[in-house]
């Protein structure tokens, strides 16, 4: 017997020698803010430092920064019609006139070639008006309520940057995570390769293996590279968000973490006392109903105080006094003061026209109004559900990538010890691959959904920023 067992002792050394390596550690890409080995190192950018550099940068702030000054400027009583306004002319002419005067007391006309006169004018006016059917005070009510409209559109304009910036940072980190993961496979492709090399040589495997070891390796180097290139766009896609240079570089400091505590009823209470499109849209009723009571204010009397200073001078250089040319100078100066009533009687109906294209408007607003609560419903609804659903798939997915790893790890041990084929370790080599991109998407999807609800709430900005 043991002439017959010598032969299969021998065989059975190589494989043996194979086993006395020690065992592959089990595969695990790391923390997902761990920096990629084949990614440059940049400098740490946390997700709190790129919202604080995009609210400073952003274009489309700056500029809905700029309209809400505007809007604030306008908020003035002086812009509303309420305080009186002042004006200085001055006037100062020069003439040179051909005269010719006939009387019939005198046989020859009286004439003059180039006769020169000019004439001084400068005052100073005033004008209040002082009642007008109310409409400067409701005037400037619509210019404070359009100044809060345009702060809610400064502050829609920050919300939805912020939760771009907060969807470019996190695409960021989960493109950085997949190429640590493709690192990982890599890792495992090299460990097959280098068995597969120690079992051709001791001659238990075939060539063929060997090659398709490294041509799996090679497929994984490509993908590697194709991720590389997704990080590079994705960092480039937060750049132009934060107004920097595109080619500036950075690592992600944050992880990918889902709050999973939010709760429809709080939801649906920051969206009503909150949310910006509601504000926006409340805010537009109301300037509706001010614009109804101009066209109502204006079919009042109008009563304006006018008070001034004026100066006028006229030297007239082609004067006769009988027959002969003098000059004539006449100076008046003095102070003028009264009221002006205006009583509007009739205007071909356009008063009655405005009033009813007010009313219209009015109902147009509150129809804007409507639309946009069953909007905001429907979108706080839908996003909540897929916030749900896409929490119990980000928890199936960190399940299942713990038995993807612990199935590669078990998978590469048998294969070192030649108890399983490479096709089959490629298989589960896959699988970890496609769990790990999947636990990375799910997270992503998960932390968008939450975005997504904190925003029509109102709670993606504080009130103080």
């Amino acid at each position: 017997m043991l002439r017959f067992l010598s032969p299969a002792a021998l065989l059975l050394l190589p494989v043996l020698a194979l086993a006395q390596r020690p065992a592959t550690p089990a595969p695990n890409p790391g923390p997902q803010t761990a920096q990629p080995r084949t990614v440059a190192p940049g400098p740490a950018l946390s997700l709190q430092e790129a919202i604080s550099i995009g609210l400073e940068n952003n274009y489309g702030i700056r500029i809905a920064q700029r309209d809400e000054q505007i809007a604030r400027n306008n908020v003035t009583r002086g812009n509303a019609g309420q305080l009186p306004t002042v004006n200085g002319n001055f006037t100062r002419n020069y003439t040179i006139n051909n005269v010719r005067q006939e009387a019939s007391n005198r046989p020859e006309p009286s004439v003059a070639q180039g006769a020169r006169s000019n004439q001084l004018n400068g005052n100073v006016a005033l004008t209040w008006t002082v009642f007008d059917g109310l409409g400067m005070f409701i005037a400037y009510d619509r210019l404070r309520t359009l100044e809060a409209q345009q702060q809610q559109f400064t502050r829609a304009t920050v919300e939805q940057t912020v939760a771009d910036i907060t969807d470019a940072y996190f695409a960021v980190v989960r493109e950085s995570g997949k190429i640590r993961a493709f690192e990982e496979a890599l890792k495992i492709g090299q460990a097959r390769i280098d068995l597969t090399q120690a079992q051709v040589s001791v001659g238990v495997a075939a060539k063929v293996e060997l090659l398709t070891a490294q041509v799996d390796f090679n497929a994984d180097r490509s993908a590697l590279i194709q991720q590389q290139e997704l990080l590079a766009t994705a960092k480039v896609n937060l750049n132009n968000l934060l107004a920097r240079t595109p080619t500036t570089d950075f690592s992600p400091a944050d992880s990918i973490v889902v709050r999973n505590t939010l709760v429809r009823e709080a939801v649906l209470q920051g969206i009503q006392e909150r949310n910006t499109q509601l504000q926006q849209a409340r805010l537009g009723v109301d300037i509706a109903n001010f614009d109804r009571r101009l066209v109502t204010a204006s079919r009042w009397p109008q009563l304006n105080v006018t008070s001034g200073y004026g100066l006028n001078r006229n030297v007239n250089g082609a004067a006769f006094f009988g027959g002969n040319l003098i000059t004539n100078t006449g100076r008046t100066q003095g102070f003028n003061y009264g009221l002006v009533a205006s009583v509007p009687i009739f205007d071909g109906f356009n008063r009655r026209r405005l009033e009813q294209n007010a009313r219209v408007a009015i109902e147009q607003s509150k129809l804007r109004l409507d639309q946009t609560q069953l909007n905001v419903a429907s979108a706080a609804e839908q996003a909540y559900l897929q916030y749900q659903n896409r929490l119990q798939l980000l928890q199936l997915e960190e399940d299942n990538i713990r038995l993807a790893r612990q199935n590669v790890a078990i998978a590469l041990e048998r294969y070192r010890l030649g108890l399983l084929t490479p096709l089959a370790l490629r298989e589960a080599q896959r699988n970890q691959l496609n769990a790990e991109a999947r636990l990375l998407d799910a997270r992503f999807a998960a932390k968008q959904a939450e975005t997504v609800l904190r925003q029509l709430s109102g709670e993606l900005v504080q009130e103080g920023r």
